[in-house]
């Protein structure tokens, strides 16, 4: 069952940020609710994605090449370009406490998309608001 506490995280999600509040509702109905216990792997680097996930409550690590490069807790998004696409993910994910989660999968987005006029637009520009904050951050 969606979380309405998964909404004000959505709204902090660059790939969302355009996004009305009619759309993070939306949304947040397409959002399904998922505990997982410590020491579940949530994605592995170099695998498919299919999902996005928000943290709702715990800790998860990041990893790169076996090597830990962050630590991630409430308000933590992840996955949200498996949303667009299938590449491979770029680092692993896993749960380092009981987590609950808010999980979005590629084929309920994409029917959003298909339904909501002018959301497809309000994408592109949360997606190029992130394209620009990286742009920033390498440039430094």
């Amino acid at each position: 069952m969606p979380s309405r506490s998964a909404l004000p995280d959505l709204a902090q999600v660059p790939l969302f940020s355009a996004c009305s509040k009619k759309d993070l509702q939306h949304i947040g109905r397409q959002v399904e609710q998922v505990e997982v216990p410590a020491g579940r792997e949530l994605v592995r680097e170099g695998a498919a994605g299919s999902q996005f996930f928000v943290i709702l409550d715990g800790s998860a690590e990041v990893s790169r090449r076996g090597q830990r490069v962050a630590t991630l807790g409430p308000g933590a998004f992840f996955g949200d370009l498996a949303l667009l696409d299938h590449a491979p993910r770029n680092a692993t994910v896993t749960a380092t406490s009981p987590m609950t989660l808010a999980v979005l999968g590629q084929r309920e987005f994409s029917s959003m998309i298909d339904e909501l006029p002018g959301f497809a637009h309000k994408l592109l520009k949360g997606l190029a608001h992130r394209l620009r904050e990286y742009d920033a951050r390498s440039v430094q």
